[in-house]
């Protein structure tokens, strides 16, 4: 079978915590499981971790963890009923100091927003669902007028039409969890309503002052971001395009053309980027997407997104394998149109390092020979991001010693990353041995042509300097 070469990121919950669901995700193929800290306790997180670390060892491939970082939840407080219904025209009260809300007011766990909205601020709650325009602060008390109503129910969330709430991106409790991911050996945190260059920067500070080595992914939601876009990208691993909140904020209308000018970013500045929200949300209570949500995920995938993510659908929803499985159907079928459109020699776009060059021109030689595989000895996977860059048809082998950068390879499209050990430093010995690893795996048979890159001296990271074309089983005759 042909290999998928996008990515699915999968969220656990209560409908994917067990050994049996976890393991049947494995088998539908994901890529990377997501542990969602704005629910659970640490040691949930952790026990999670655990677990699918274990059953990836069984699948004989790994299976990466990222850790998302809540951020900051600017939502309303409780109401004494737990919810009220609102019509368009009523007069409603935000206010900080209010203990427990009513049909007229409720209150506030953001308790400094009275001081950022001012006259005709547009709020949206819950998710947008509910509108209200700002008649005015008086101390404490937001006064609005609401101009699209329905029911308002406990601890529900606020936007601010168009962004500009002064919340920090990183919280408390997001650098109490920071250190809860660097304990289960996270393969990359992501972080809630970045703004800037320095929040990326300060979760990387944090994140390796606790020992840890995970990637970094900004997750673009706040409409300040989409200004601050190109220092956001180049500061992080990746980038999650993550389309409910932003779309509060920027308006829905906008979001598909940002989702592609995020993609391109990304891709043009060698980074990742995950697609997520909502991709197959029918699928928390039915066994098939619908036909709109199978064209969103076939058009993030003609876009060149590494990944494509599950949210509720995995978590909490009744076919957590099964929206695996539509995604892998999906997926593949998108990649057949790709890769007839995409798959081009990059041109004359120049190179500054010596890994670069040497991933381009295995590139180069890919496209104009019949090229089965290329692998690539690597211990950092920065050769390997050169080649994932480069849509080639053929599938891209790392192989790695270590387990720290198999994982993150899990991320990046059309890499398959799995252990191989180097037992000297003699290069040819290498090289044949990668080449019965490939063999073993059922990657290549006698005959293939493969192309194999590899850094000299032996064992050095970023140093990848040699690229070799090989006839599979040519050495065994000798």
């Amino acid at each position: 079978m042909t290999l998928r070469k996008t990515k699915i990121v999968a969220t656990l919950g209560p409908a994917s915590s067990s050994e049996e669901v976890i393991n049947r995700m494995a088998d539908a193929g994901v890529d990377l499981v997501r542990l969602n800290f704005s629910h659970g306790t640490a040691q949930d997180h952790i026990d999670r971790a655990n677990l699918v670390r274990e059953i990836a060892s069984r699948h004989r491939r790994p299976i990466g963890v990222l850790c998302d970082l809540q951020g900051p939840k600017i939502r309303i407080g409780k109401f004494e009923h737990n919810k009220i219904q609102l019509a368009a025209g009523d007069k409603f009260i935000l206010d900080a100091d209010c203990k427990l809300g009513n049909q007229t007011r409720v209150g506030l766990d953001y308790k400094t927003l009275p001081a950022e909205v001012e006259a005709k601020t547009v709020l949206l709650l819950d998710d947008g669902r509910i509108v209200m325009t700002v008649i005015e602060v008086r101390g404490t008390e937001i006064h609005c007028v609401v101009n699209a109503g329905g029911d308002l129910s406990n601890n529900k969330g606020i936007n601010r039409q168009g962004g500009g709430l002064a919340a920090e991106a990183l919280t408390d409790k997001d650098k109490a969890d920071i250190l809860t991911a660097v304990a289960l050996d996270a393969d990359y945190v992501a972080i809630s309503f970045p703004r800037s260059a320095a929040d990326v920067q300060l979760a990387r500070q944090l994140v390796q002052a606790a020992g840890g080595h995970a990637g970094i992914i900004a997750k673009i939601e706040r409409a300040e971001a989409i200004g601050a876009l190109e220092e956001i990208i180049d500061a992080s691993d990746a980038i999650m395009v993550a389309r409910g909140d932003l779309g509060v904020e920027v308006g829905d209308a906008a979001v598909p053309g940002l989702q592609k000018r995020m993609i391109r970013m990304a891709r043009a500045r060698n980074k990742l980027v995950i697609t997520a929200t909502q991709m197959m949300e029918s699928m928390i209570t039915s066994p098939i997407p619908t036909r709109a949500e199978v064209s969103d995920v076939a058009n993030a995938v003609l876009d060149g997104t590494d990944a494509v993510m599950l949210s509720a659908e995995s978590a909490a929803g009744k076919y957590p394998v099964e929206s695996i499985l539509a995604m892998d159907r999906v997926c593949r079928e998108a990649e057949k149109d790709f890769d007839s459109q995409h798959a081009k020699p990059r041109g004359n776009k120049g190179f500054h390092r010596i890994d670069e060059s040497i991933a381009m021109a295995a590139v180069h030689v890919a496209q104009h020979l019949k090229v089965k595989a290329i692998a690539s000895l690597t211990e950092s996977g920065t050769a390997v991001m050169w080649l994932s860059r480069a849509n080639i048809l053929v599938p891209i082998y790392a192989l790695a010693s270590k387990k720290e950068t198999r994982r993150k390879l899990t991320l990046f499209r059309g890499v398959y990353p799995f252990p191989f050990e180097q037992h000297n430093n003699d290069r040819d010995q290498i090289l044949m041995d990668a080449e019965d690893e490939l063999k073993s795996r059922g990657a290549v048979v006698d005959g293939d042509l493969i192309l194999l890159t590899i850094g000299e001296p032996i064992g050095i990271s970023g140093g990848t300097n040699t690229l070799k074309i090989v006839k599979v089983g040519e050495h065994r005759k000798s």
